[in-house]
């Protein structure tokens, strides 16, 4: 099993955008500097503003504890006959209204109800200053299921609604650590909207080299879905899958038949990404498919999954796939197409989007054919920076 990358992917340039970028600031108090880090983007577009909204997570540094606050940034379209003009707004705004006090804000995570025109974004919030390892160590979730909202393209947006309460609090008891996403969520062809997350159980405790406390190997992570069939007044979670499986995104697959599937993309550290599919709406995932082709990085890396309409009749689904390519590091990163998403075997390599250290991305399409990746990357570490990029499929893959 393995991503054969083709000569011709690798003669491609691709034009990119930086749209946030590690910085270093002088100390007013000593010679020391200070870093500003970039993690963790999420990307949406809304068509009727002709808008791409960029989330990230601003860190102190580029350790997970060091996370503050949600950033975004705003790119307008100029000409829809054009792919690669986008004005981007100068500067980030902070998210401010995303937060809980005394919390961390984690985990960018949009999707767009088209009915009330209303934009979600949801999030985590953890204690300042609590690891996801003293989560595990301790097996108690201290994290908080947290959305704000804008009618408006992210021009305001309200105050932050915690639904841990109400959604999650019995699942809590048994959950560790808990996240969302990260990267875009659904809204289905039914109206249903879906917010991958994954949370880590404990599982174990026999492959433990200390009987004194837990590790994690005593925890495995596994995916789910939190959805909302009423436009998002109300939420509700699903079934994990009972299969290893992280950091996650979902898309909506129409068959043959005009059947909606849900399927679900998602990391692990088992070498190969995990493929299943949810035939009740992300109620549960319990069609595992056999790993064939997608590897996984050591230790794992976030991808992104995105559906569309093969322009054909009748139209068919096809799925993208970001991710990095190396089987041992975060590198080269891919563009993968399945033309029969319901097959794990179908998925082929298109192009390199990025040809050096890379990690996590997240795709969308702004209209038939088109499409926008936002990306972490670098020259000389994957974290660089995280950049924007526009492309069409190659008409000779299609």
């Amino acid at each position: 099993m393995g991503n054969k990358i083709s000569s011709r992917s690798n003669s491609e340039n691709m034009n990119t955008t930086t749209i946030y970028k590690q910085e270093q600031h002088q100390s007013c108090c000593c010679c020391c500097k200070k870093q500003v880090s970039y993690r963790i983007p999420a990307l949406v577009y809304l068509s009727d503003d002709q808008t791409f909204l960029a989330f990230a997570e601003k860190r102190k540094s580029l350790s997970d504890t060091s996370a503050e606050v949600l950033v975004m940034r705003r790119g307008t379209r100029n000409d829809g006959k054009k792919i690669k003009e986008v004005e981007w707004v100068s500067g980030h705004e902070l998210l401010t209204s995303a937060c809980l006090p005394d919390h961390r804000s984690m985990n960018p995570c949009p999707v767009y109800e088209r009915d009330s025109k209303t934009l979600f974004l949801f999030f985590v919030c953890v204690p300042n200053g609590v690891s996801e390892y003293e989560q595990i160590r301790t097996n108690r979730s201290q994290g908080r299921l947290c959305y704000v909202t804008s009618k408006d393209a992210g021009k305001t947006w309200s105050q932050t609604t915690d639904l841990t309460a109400d959604v999650i609090s019995e699942q809590v008891q048994d959950w560790a650590p808990f996240a969302v996403g990260p990267g875009h969520g659904v809204q289905m062809k039914s109206g249903r909207l879906i917010i991958p997350a994954y949370a880590y159980r404990y599982t174990d405790k026999s492959n433990c080299t200390s009987c004194c406390c837990l590790s994690f190997c005593c925890f495995t992570s596994y995916a789910l879905a939190f959805y909302s069939e009423d436009k998002g007044n109300t939420w509700k979670v699903g079934k994990q899958m009972d299969v290893e499986s992280c950091e996650c995104e979902m898309a909506e697959i129409i068959d043959d038949n005009g059947t909606s599937i849900l399927y679900c993309n998602a990391r692990t550290q088992l070498g190969y990404r995990r493929e299943a599919l949810s035939h009740n709406s992300g109620e549960d995932f319990n069609n595992v498919l056999t790993p064939t082709k997608l590897i996984e990085t050591e230790n794992g890396c976030q991808g992104s999954v995105l559906s569309f309409l093969e322009q054909s009749s009748p139209p068919k689904t096809w799925l993208l796939y970001t991710h990095p390519s190396d089987p041992k590091k975060r590198e080269n990163l891919v563009l993968y197409l399945n033309k029969s998403p319901l097959d794990p075997s179908g998925w082929s390599d298109v192009r390199i989007l990025h040809h050096g250290p890379s990690a996590y991305s997240d795709l969308v399409e702004y209209e038939p054919g088109h499409f926008a990746c936002l990306f972490e990357c670098g020259k000389d570490h994957e974290n660089e920076e995280i950049a924007f990029l526009l492309f069409e499929l190659p008409e000779k893959k299609m």
